[in-house]
């Protein structure tokens, strides 16, 4: 009989509660057999609809359930490293939304619990990574068919940000993903950031910076360029483009209807194609294979997807980003040593 890891979910929110949905109705090999949430009424709310056991608000107490044997973080960012090392208190494997910890010294002491365990039991949720776009163009540009990449345009636009919500936040939380996968996407590491303020929108009402534009350097000295805009207007709008020596690749749309029409004799004829506002639309795919990926690698007692260190990483580099700002300077991307273990 093949196994099936027993899953609990510390966090249910929007996130929490898809990954559930998830893990019980679309991953192999994997059901979710308790969850908890500090508002307790969610946790017993997801609980009730899957028939199994909630935790209420005692979180701690899930991820020490012996029968919980891996543990899925959708919390609140500011609690991830304090639930991820509980996780590696009790040795067991964790999946941790993004960003792994709000600052690199937290980042760091994950990596060192893991490290004194003595392997990987920590993943990071960089979904993109399992975007089948985002794979095509990793495979283009490893393929070296188009020569050396050079320069990335990209940007990340949401509608709308809900209460609380801080310029910080547009790096840590929104730029985070393309601080992640252009990296992936050139194999490569940065050498140094900044962020600029721009000309603001009127949509940016609610007194955080919309757009910014992040800048970033390699250590190849490829140059990318990120447009930021967490309050657009119109739609959930994701672009990429790989510039290199002999050619240029760029993320797909997402597959849409085109219509051409004149409904309405009085008015003029238009072309339309309808227009994603929702991230988990956009990438319920990449969510549905990166899920399925890391069941069957803990369950073959081996991750592969991304590391504490791409956690880690990510997060020196928007504490680079955040603490440039304002500053006209470009900031290094300073790191410690990179352990064996994430080579």
């Amino acid at each position: 009989m093949d196994k099936v890891l027993k899953v609990g979910i510390v966090g249910c929110g929007a996130i929490g509660k898809d990954h559930c949905r998830r893990l019980m109705e679309k991953v192999p090999g994997a059901t979710v057999v308790a969850v908890s949430d500090y508002n307790a009424a969610a946790a017993d709310e997801t609980a009730a609809k899957y028939g199994i056991k909630s935790y209420g608000n005692d979180c701690k107490g899930m991820i020490a359930d012996p029968d919980v044997e891996a543990v899925v973080i959708t919390s609140i960012d500011p609690t991830h490293h304090e639930y991820v090392m509980e996780v590696l208190k009790h040795k067991k494997w964790c999946f941790c939304e993004k960003p792994l910890s709000q600052n690199a010294k937290d980042c760091e002491d994950i990596i060192a619990a893991e490290q004194a365990i003595g392997h990987r039991l920590v993943q990071v949720g960089f979904m993109r990574r399992y975007d089948q776009g985002y794979a095509e163009m990793k495979r283009i540009i490893d393929s070296g068919a188009i020569g050396k990449p050079l320069v990335i345009k990209a940007c990340h636009r949401n509608v709308s940000q809900g209460p609380g919500f801080k310029t910080e936040n547009g790096i840590t939380n929104v730029a985070i993903h393309e601080i992640d996968i252009c990296r992936w996407l050139l194999n490569d590491e940065y050498q140094d950031v900044q962020v600029v303020r721009v000309r603001q929108s009127s949509n940016s009402t609610k007194g955080y910076d919309n757009p910014q534009v992040v800048l970033m350097r390699t250590k190849n000295n490829c140059f990318i360029d990120v447009e930021v805009q967490v309050a657009d207007g119109y739609g959930y709008d994701i672009q990429c483009e790989v510039v290199c020596e002999n050619g240029t690749v760029k993320l797909p749309d997402p597959m849409a209807v085109v219509r051409r029409a004149r409904p309405d004799l009085t008015k003029e004829p238009f072309i339309e194609q309808p227009i994603m506002t929702d991230w988990k639309q956009r990438f319920i795919e990449a969510y549905d294979i990166e899920l399925c990926d890391w069941v069957a690698c803990v369950n073959k007692g081996k991750l592969a997807g991304p590391s504490s260190w791409d956690g880690y990483v990510a997060c020196v580099a928007g504490d680079a980003l955040n603490a440039s700002r304002g500053t006209s300077t470009f900031l290094p991307v300073k790191t410690i040593e990179k352990p064996e273990m994430y080579r």
